[in-house]
């Protein structure tokens, strides 16, 4: 039976190696483990099988500016599924229980750069179409934007920074 919870410490050598077989790399494992040990990131999650972590998603903060206004949103990712488990509906299951807890917590705005094909299911859509650019030179496809509460990003535009970590690894 597939649980999803908040990450204890005891889950982080799991966490790590979720993130390398589904990502067939350490970048996104060493991502996680330097905002985790720099406590910058807003929400981690993990979703159990039994006593086995075969999932986790990272929620952390983002900065969206134009010229001398800015706002905050939180950034999905990275999200990452055991190979095993992909295509059974755990990484949906996830990414829905992190979009509901980060709503819950009083945030309005999740950005993500992933698989266009993936996560509009959740609502996402390009973030263009709100005139949020991505600071990485990326297709707009993969660029996307949800409003956790409807109109949040009305009037609203600018250019998504991420933290340093993110361009370090």
């Amino acid at each position: 039976m597939l649980v999803i919870r908040l990450e204890t410490p005891e889950d982080s050598a799991a966490i790590r190696s979720v993130n390398e077989e589904a990502f067939g790399s350490s970048v996104e494992a060493d991502l996680v483990e330097k905002l985790r040990s720099r406590q910058k990131y807003t929400l981690s999650l993990v979703a159990t099988d039994g006593d086995k972590v075969i999932g986790h998603v990272l929620f952390s903060p983002v900065t969206i500016g134009s010229g001398n206004t800015s706002f905050r949103a939180l950034g999905l990712g990275p999200m990452a599924i055991l190979p095993s488990y992909q295509k059974k509906g755990a990484g949906s299951q996830l990414v829905r229980a992190g979009l509901q807890e980060c709503r819950r917590l009083g945030y309005e705005i999740v950005v993500v750069l992933g698989h266009a094909a993936y996560y509009p299911r959740f609502g996402f859509i390009p973030a263009s179409t709100y005139g949020i650019k991505c600071e990485y030179d990326v297709p707009d496809e993969v660029f996307m934007a949800l409003e956790l509460r409807k109109g949040a990003l009305s009037g609203r535009s600018g250019v998504v920074k991420y933290q340093p970590e993110f361009n370090e690894v």
